[in-house]
């Protein structure tokens, strides 16, 4: 029983994985701003690739398991490259940089937003997680945390009400704003706080996913447990020089 079970989980998570990499709706400006048009997703080479894991599949385990590092980063995240590269194709976007298109994300298609969004995302989620995780950065990030929330801890305590207090599916955040100062938020769907769509704007410099395709082949439904593990995994020397980059 236990068996058939997991194969009917993998089945829909694989039934998932392949959806996610069907044509994509690109939403074209009309004078209604209401006209959508279906395209033909293509297997082409865009300005925006798909980047290689910095570590092996299975390196997050027992926290994060392989199979969904293997969904996650091969199915969905190079959907949403295919889709954006797509959705930008032949127009002004494709010779501008995604923090550019950001900055007036308000003015661009939906496909645009999503896809753009879901793709510099996943690429920093990657990058600020690493096996052996130390639990807790040190340095000026550590002073910063400190000064800002009082301790690590009630950061902590901060950022996990954010990532479950978000409403389906969508991100938490810490963030630098534009004063230099740490703040935590969180974005619904693939929005981040560099789009001038977010409630609060600033460089994210660590950030969790909380779709429920990046845990449930392990987690299921609860969600708790995955934000508890995510500190197992974090790469603090990588959230670290995101700090120091922003305040350069």
């Amino acid at each position: 029983m236990k068996r058939l079970k997991n194969f009917t989980l993998i089945a829909v998570i694989a039934l998932v994985g392949f959806v996610a990499c069907q044509p994509a709706v690109q939403e074209n400006e009309t004078n209604d701003n209401e006209k959508k048009e279906r395209v033909t997703m293509k297997d082409l080479k865009g300005p925006h690739a798909l980047g290689d894991l910095p570590y092996s599949h299975d390196a997050l385990e027992p926290y994060i398991d392989k199979q969904t590092m293997e969904i996650h980063h091969g199915k969905h995240h190079q959907a949403y490259v295919n889709n954006l590269n797509n959705a930008i194709e032949g127009t002004d976007l494709a010779d501008k940089n995604l923090e550019e298109i950001f900055k007036n994300m308000s003015q661009h298609p939906t496909a645009v937003r999503n896809n753009g969004g879901g793709h510099w995302n996943h690429t920093l989620f990657w990058e600020i997680m690493g096996p052996n995780g130390e639990g807790k950065p040190s340095g000026d990030l550590l002073q910063a945390i400190e000064n800002r929330f009082t301790s690590f801890e009630s950061f902590k305590e901060e950022f996990e009400k954010a990532a479950l207090t978000r409403f389906g599916s969508g991100w938490a955040w810490l963030i630098v704003d534009d004063n230099g100062e740490l703040q935590v938020t969180s974005t619904p769907n693939q929005d981040n706080p560099l789009m001038d769509v977010a409630d609060m704007e600033g460089m994210p410099i660590l950030g969790i996913d909380v779709w429920e395709h990046a845990y449930y082949l392990k987690y299921q439904n609860k969600r708790p447990e995955y934000v508890a593990n995510f500190w197992n995994v974090i790469n603090w020397d990588a959230v670290a020089n995101n700090y120091e980059k922003v305040r350069k």
